[in-house]
């Protein structure tokens, strides 16, 4: 068999696919993510400003004050 693993994104959608799962006699488990959500939504912020373009590349060959001219 499978495991499908899927990623509500708030509580209503996690209680609609419990009651789907009990309705279908499907046993299931819950985790809570081990990671602080202050943490998690820096880390998405950060990406998003990758993704945007909006960062800048260090030559290591230089020093930090030369980097940021």
């Amino acid at each position: 068999m499978e495991t499908v693993i899927m990623h509500p994104k708030n509580n209503e959608q996690l209680s609609a696919l419990k009651a789907f799962a009990k309705a279908l006699k499907v046993e299931f488990e819950t985790t809570k993510s081990p990671y602080n959500p202050d943490f998690v939504k820096k880390i998405k912020a950060s990406k998003k400003q990758v993704d945007d373009g909006n960062f800048i590349t260090l030559d290591p060959s230089k020093s930090i004050w030369e980097n940021i001219k």
